[in-house]
């Protein structure tokens, strides 16, 4: 029996939100959408040219082509959809709180209802825990929503307390949080990186696994996991590289700092390997591609790496030559088994 493949990271378009948005907020999304961007911009745009659907609109607006020109052409058995866009740091609560249910319902009516292969992430607002919580008990408790999105770039590192009902309500309902890039820079957030501001969007891209590397140390260093033993976070599109060299940071620092963190009671590695998941897009493609495979040995591969392509975006993965390199056991867990069991998903 072939082995399952499982793309963690899909995004659909949603060409109209207005009937699903409330009147009051229709005029607005209409006027300005999201609002304020990050400001940086590919110069050849973000999306493939060649996921147009055959009856137009723009990539990824047809779930049916997307099961013939996706799933089908690669043989992926399941797709993970995170949606259009994840959410900035913002003002005006209510107007964030509104898309993210807007999202949500046009993914169940116009995704969840026309493929079995689809499964939905509930996409929160993580800037207002409160209204995340309610949004999460709504529509989480859908077989077909497999887990909580929210923007990796947060108020204030995502392992501090007023997060933590949004953690709470996922590991009630036994939902995945996962947090996703994009909104670095954005809205009301501060600077993309601890420097400042890039010049350009390639450094801009270049850098988004710093916001990984900084949620990450949070959610162990602030005892989420310790609080949630059930919780499961999954790291999208930070790149996977860097995972080993904060691992021994952690763990290094922990043995002469520990007692600033006196709930930790194992190592900051274990809680990682054991609680964090990370996507394979954007793989990094070192000249030798052995190099990759050593790296990936360093962070136990077979419980913290799923398969993703980021479909429709310019740097996706091919499902079919993505890590070809591995042993095939391996490669097998990194492409469906761990999400398969991350989600429920059957084979």
């Amino acid at each position: 029996m072939p082995a399952l493949v499982v793309d963690t990271d899909v995004h659909q378009s949603i060409p109209d939100l207005t009937p699903f948005l409330p009147p009051v907020w229709r005029e607005r999304w209409v006027t300005s959408g999201l609002g304020p961007t990050t400001g940086y911009t590919n110069p050849r745009g973000v999306l493939r040219r060649d996921t147009v659907p055959p009856g137009g609109g723009p990539p990824a607006s047809d779930p049916r082509h997307l099961v013939s020109d996706h799933l089908d052409r690669y043989g992926v058995d399941y797709a993970v959809l995170t949606g259009p866009f994840v959410l900035a740091l913002g003002t005006d609560p209510d107007y964030q709180n509104a898309i993210a249910t807007a999202v949500n319902d046009a993914t169940i009516e116009g995704w969840l209802t026309v493929s079995h292969r689809f499964r939905g992430s509930v996409l929160v607002n993580a800037d207002d825990p409160s209204a995340a919580v309610r949004e999460i008990r709504r529509v989480g408790r859908r077989p077909d929503m497999v887990q909580v999105l929210m923007a990796s770039t947060t108020r204030a590192p995502c392992g501090q307390r007023q997060y933590h009902p949004i953690y709470e309500a996922a590991a009630e309902l036994r939902l995945p949080v996962a947090l996703h890039p994009g909104a670095e820079g954005a809205g009301s957030a501060g600077p993309p990186t601890p420097v400042g501001y890039p010049s350009r969007y390639l450094e801009w891209h270049n850098m988004l696994p710093l916001t990984a590397m900084a949620q990450v140390n949070s959610l162990v260093c602030e005892g989420v996991f310790v609080r949630f033993p059930t919780l499961r976070v999954v790291i999208v599109e930070g790149g996977l590289s860097w995972l080993p060299a904060l691992m021994w940071r952690m763990d290094k620092n922990y043995r002469a700092l520990r007692d600033t963190v006196p709930w930790l009671r194992r190592l900051p590695s274990e809680y990682v390997l054991e609680h964090v998941r990370l996507t394979t897009q954007p793989l990094e493609e070192p000249e030798r591609p052995e190099h990759l495979a050593q790296v990936l040995a360093l962070m136990d591969p077979s419980r913290t790496v799923m398969f993703s392509s980021d479909y429709p975006h310019w740097d996706g993965d091919h499902p079919g030559l993505a890590l070809r390199q591995l042993d095939p056991l391996l490669r097998a867990r990194i492409m469906g088994g761990t999400a398969a069991e991350l989600y429920g998903l059957a084979g």
